[in-house]
């Protein structure tokens, strides 16, 4: 028998971050997970009445094509996948496998071929913009692993996060997004942090499950050249197959100008993606009641209540500030006691402390009254 929880899952994802209608097209990918989840989905896709259009991919077989990456071949598999992606209404993209470094040995300059000539094209740029799209990860005992749980431990947090009311959630978030959208000045202090910047007439957007699952956060940017100071992160971060811990950046009038960690040459390889990739595109504050510590996937971490992402690279449209680049690098910093502690300010107003909300009209925002 098929666990109800995953019959929950596959639902919410057609049906409300889909928000699927009959005879719309979806695309389903599927990398590194077995058919249950899949299969659940099709069958809540056709219970719509749409069309749904499955692949389904092994993560060492994905390696391996990656090892071998060309411009050239680049170049083909974005032409002809953005012919697909171009057809689609809909798209649910599942990340499984248990070894989240893969593609730890894949060298820089075949990952940065691959960010650049296909996933900018197919998914920044048609994907995002084009499709009703929700991307998430899926249990397995290499997660159980990262997040230091057993394996059933985990499975029951990863569908206490997924499955939560997001619907509430969102109704929560009103009183963020009123003060984010009205707001000029920002300011961020934490341990190795004192950072300041604008998001004046940027906006803000609310990430409550349609995007994500794991959700919880929401979202504004800083004006391109407006932030001046120096962040530290406490979160590690894996990307492209590599764990990278302590980043540090100094930002002057946008741009980072110098960048520290434990591999400054890779960082800084990122950085050197392109022009926009050494400007910040998104800040965001992480509320997810559940999930409490990093575990080295940026679904979830990005969403760990008390915490904040502040990403070099590319904006998103509704919160547009004018950066564009082949790099969205999400890295986070938790302000719980726990990690160290935190203080933010809006316009000189402290709205958050220790990661917790201080203002009556946020109070709504913190874990307790979320779950």
């Amino acid at each position: 028998m098929v666990d109800e929880r995953i019959k929950k899952l596959a639902s919410g994802l057609v049906n409300y971050s889909c928000n699927l209608k009959k005879g719309e097209k979806i695309l389903i990918e599927a990398k590194g997970v077995d058919y249950m989840l899949v299969n659940e989905i099709i069958k809540e896709v056709y219970k719509v009445g749409a069309y749904p259009f499955v692949e389904i991919f092994d993560n060492r077989v994905s390696r391996e094509l990656l090892l071998g990456e060309t411009e050239e071949l680049a170049k083909l598999k974005a032409k002809y996948d953005s012919f697909r992606m171009q057809e689609m209404d809909a798209y649910i993209g599942i990340r499984g496998g248990n070894n989240s470094m893969e593609n730890s040995d894949i060298p820089e300059d075949k990952l940065a071929i691959e960010s650049a000539l296909y996933s900018l094209p197919v998914h920044h740029e048609l994907r995002v913009k084009k499709t009703k799209w929700v991307i998430l990860r899926y249990p397995n005992e290499g997660m159980a692993q990262s997040a230091n749980m057993s394996t059933d431990a985990f499975e029951e947090f990863y569908f206490n996060v997924c499955n939560l009311d997001y619907f509430k959630m969102d109704k929560a978030m009103d009183a963020l997004a009123k003060r984010l959208n009205k707001a000029d000045k920002v300011r961020i202090i934490a341990k190795d942090t004192d950072i300041s910047f604008s998001i004046k007439g940027i906006g803000s957007k609310k990430c409550s499950g349609e995007h994500n699952i794991p959700d919880g956060e929401i979202y504004t940017a800083p004006v391109k050249d407006s932030v001046n100071g120096v962040i530290t992160y406490n979160a590690p971060s894996i990307q492209g197959g590599f764990k990278y811990e302590n980043v540090s950046l100094t930002f002057k009038d946008g741009k980072i100008i110098k960048a520290t960690g434990n591999d400054e040459k890779k960082i800084n390889a990122i950085f050197d993606t392109d022009e926009g990739a050494r400007y910040v595109g998104e800040f965001s504050f992480g509320i997810n009641p559940y999930i409490k510590n990093p575990m080295g996937d940026i679904l979830f971490d990005e969403k760990i209540a008390g915490s904040i992402h502040f990403t070099p690279g590319a904006c998103y449209d509704d919160c547009y500030n004018g950066n564009t680049s082949a790099i969205h690098w999400d890295l986070v910093q938790i302000q719980t006691k726990e990690y160290g502690g935190g203080e933010i300010y809006l316009d000189g107003e402290l709205i958050r402390k220790d990661g917790r909300f201080i203002p009556s009209d946020l109070l709504c925002l913190n874990p307790e009254n979320l779950k």
